[in-house]
């Protein structure tokens, strides 16, 4: 089925940020890991994997609507130093992610590609959940210190 090409050229672009995702949360995950911090590694890279998920339902919907998936390109990294830089700069991806995929949604339903609202609103409430665990993240931080928030994610 040949797909609008402004619905083509989005998904690509949610392709690239959903790539990046996947290698920012890969790096962060093994960080977490080489700090002892087992549960956060696990929490992590269940997100990474995650965003796996929404690359390969991209890739099959650009591919449904005879697009061409761009998977070289991806957006600027940004690696936390630290725990909370970690949770802060993917807070910001998913955030940026969020706000991507209602526009996405929006255009999608504004070219009546149904299929195609579909799977965006599906991604969409992934990375609203995935936003909502890192404001929880960030909060117990907040409200009972690092050091103590830390020693309940080693194992």
């Amino acid at each position: 089925m040949k797909g609008n090409e402004q619905v083509i050229a989005t998904l690509n672009t949610l392709l690239a940020d959903e790539l990046t995702a996947i290698n920012q949360y890969i790096v962060h995950s093994e960080m977490c890991a080489n700090w002892g911090y087992g549960k956060l590694h696990d929490a992590v890279e269940a997100r990474a994997i995650t965003e796996m998920r929404h690359a390969e339902k991209l890739i099959e919907r650009l591919l449904f609507l005879e697009g061409r998936p761009i998977v070289s390109q991806l957006n600027p990294m940004h690696i936390g130093a630290d725990v909370v830089a970690q949770f802060r700069d993917d807070l910001d991806a998913e955030t940026n992610a969020v706000r991507l995929y209602n526009e996405a949604v929006q255009l999608a339903s504004e070219q009546r590609d149904n299929g195609t609202r579909v799977i965006l609103e599906s991604i969409l409430h992934d990375e609203e959940a995935h936003l909502d665990w890192l404001e929880t993240q960030l909060d117990q931080i907040e409200q009972m210190g690092l050091a103590p928030y830390l020693v309940e994610q080693v194992g």
